[in-house]
């Protein structure tokens, strides 16, 4: 049985994923911890109360050191996900992480943890998203010798990172595909009158605005065509089954107990 700990259980990604993993269809696993910051005025609630699914027994927790678990999904902040990397890595725990926003330097300390213990770390966890990274390497392939590329995303008006770590994604994708660097090729805005643009960038354009979950489209635009790729998630609940099924890989793979680094594509077999 793999128990399971979901970080951050007040908010609504956090609802989201203790429903995810009560409605699991795996007989193997298990809400065992719910964990929300110290001094919230839900700490002792009933997480499945909370989260609308019914009562679960788990009352919620202030810091990981109260809960008893294997795993932990954590979709919180930047500061609360590495605070709490940096735990499972000192208690042998493992973690599926899909907080994003965080620099290059806070990802190498990610990584870095995958030596000690099993992590998948994910900009997106939609199984249709990742899907779509690994179309977009073979349309970047394909189309990019004579097109210009622009990423587009639209979310909610509480979003804080910009652009999304989904469209940071996706921009890596295309650059490593095509042997740049997305640093010096990325154009983040437009203003005023300037020079007719440059094929060897990535453009990004970035909406908020409302409740929109996440909307994503890389444009490949041509002399006389325009190819696009688009995702859109209108719920939080694909976010939460894609680490749900994550967290069932990672609940699976014997041969990485003693530490591992991976993302959804390894998840969904998609590396190959």
């Amino acid at each position: 049985m793999l128990n399971v700990a979901v970080a951050g259980v007040a908010g609504r990604m956090g609802r989201a994923l203790v429903q995810a993993v009560v409605e699991s269809q795996n007989s193997n696993i298990k809400l065992s911890a719910a964990v929300q910051r110290p001094y919230s005025s839900l700490l002792g609630a009933d997480v499945g109360e909370l989260a609308a699914v019914g009562r679960l027994g788990v009352p919620v927790v202030a810091t990981l050191a109260e809960a008893d678990f294997d795993l932990l999904i954590d979709f919180t902040t930047i500061e609360s996900s590495l605070s709490n990397i940096r735990y499972c890595a000192e208690n042998d725990k493992r973690i599926v992480i899909g907080t994003t926003g965080f620099t290059e330097a806070q990802k190498q300390e990610i990584a870095s943890a995958g030596a000690q213990i099993p992590i998948v770390f994910a900009a997106n966890m939609s199984v249709g998203m990742n899907l779509c990274f690994h179309l977009l390497k073979q349309m970047s392939e394909v189309l990019a010798v004579d097109s210009d590329i622009e990423i587009i995303e639209t979310h909610h008006r509480h979003k804080v990172d910009s652009p999304s770590g989904t469209a940071m994604r996706l921009g890596e994708v295309i650059a490593d595909t095509l042997g740049r660097d997305l640093d010096k090729c990325a154009v983040y805005g437009r203003e005023g009158i300037g020079e007719p643009r440059d094929r060897g960038t990535i453009g990004f354009a970035t909406v908020r605005g409302g409740d929109v979950v996440g909307d994503h489209t890389v444009l490949f635009a041509s002399e006389g065509e325009r190819v696009e790729l688009t995702h859109k998630a209108s719920s939080r609940m694909t976010f939460a089954k894609g680490a749900v099924r994550a967290a069932e890989w990672l609940g699976e793979k014997s041969q990485i107990e003693s530490g591992g680094y991976y993302d959804m594509e390894d998840v969904l077999g998609l590396r190959a």
